[in-house]
Formats: structure tokens, C-alpha cells, sequence
């Protein structure tokens, strides 16, 4: 009997095996990672005066968005104390457009926290996704 025909697999198939696993391993780990990104950490309202919109970026332009909640806190040691100022970024459209229109006026917040975000979604974790104006 000759066993020269059962040397094991070829190297071309060895390494196809190996690309399937490389393109595999791909799949899964964007899979995880577009799943954390969308995934609400945590939600909830904040109340202040809507102080700044505007879409910054330099690849990717996103609307950004400063809520200034009063009172001040301590900044660093050299900076000594600063505004209570809430960052945060927007998604939606119709979102955007009320809070264009809020710029200056007292309002109350409704957000999303996420645990981790893409660059073209925003430079915050944190997602408008109401507003409400206060009235005086």
C-alpha cells in the first residue's frame, strides 16, 4: 500500500481556512461593536439654558450641543471654578430643529446615554431625543 496520496490538507486549502477564519473573526467583532454602539447605557432628562448648537467635524460633521444647567463646580487646579455646562450630541433631524429654535430659552432635555458611539454619530455619549421649552 502507498500512503503518498494522504500527505494532509494542501497549502491552498490550509490557507483559505485561514481567510475564512480572518473574515469570520471580522464579522463578529463589527457585529459587537455595532451592537455596543447602539445599545442605551442609560436615559433620562436634564433642565438648563440652551446655550450653543452647532455642527462641528473635520471628517465627519456632526450637530453638537452645550445645555448650561446653572450653578458652577470646580474646574481643574488651575482653572478654578467653571459653568455647570452639559455637552451633548443629535442625531435626529426634527430634534435639531427644535432646539435651533430653543437657542437662548430655558428647556428640559430627554436624552439617551450610549455606551460607546461611532465618529459620525457624535462627539458625546449622550443623545437628544426630546425637547421641551420651559416657559417663565
Amino acid at each position: 500500500m502507498d500512503n503518498s496520496n494522504h500527505a494532509g490538507p494542501s497549502y491552498k486549502s490550509r490557507f483559505k481556512k485561514f481567510i475564512l477564519k480572518i473574515v469570520l473573526g471580522v464579522i463578529v467583532l463589527c457585529a459587537i461593536l455595532l451592537w455596543a454602539c447602539s445599545w442605551t447605557y442609560s436615559e433620562g432628562t436634564r433642565a438648563g439654558q440652551l446655550i450653543k448648537i452647532s455642527k462641528k467635524g473635520v471628517v465627519f460633521k456632526t450637530n453638537e450641543g452645550e445645555l448650561n444647567m446653572g450653578g458652577l463646580r470646580m474646574g481643574n487646579a488651575n482653572d478654578g471654578l467653571e459653568g455647570n455646562l452639559w455637552q451633548f450630541s443629535v442625531l435626529n433631524e426634527e430634534v435639531l430643529e427644535e432646539l435651533k429654535s430653543a437657542e437662548g430659552k430655558r428647556v428640559k432635555l430627554s436624552y439617551k446615554e450610549r455606551y460607546k458611539t461611532m465618529p459620525w454619530q457624535g462627539n458625546t455619549n449622550y443623545f437628544i431625543t426630546k425637547v421641551e421649552v420651559i416657559k417663565p
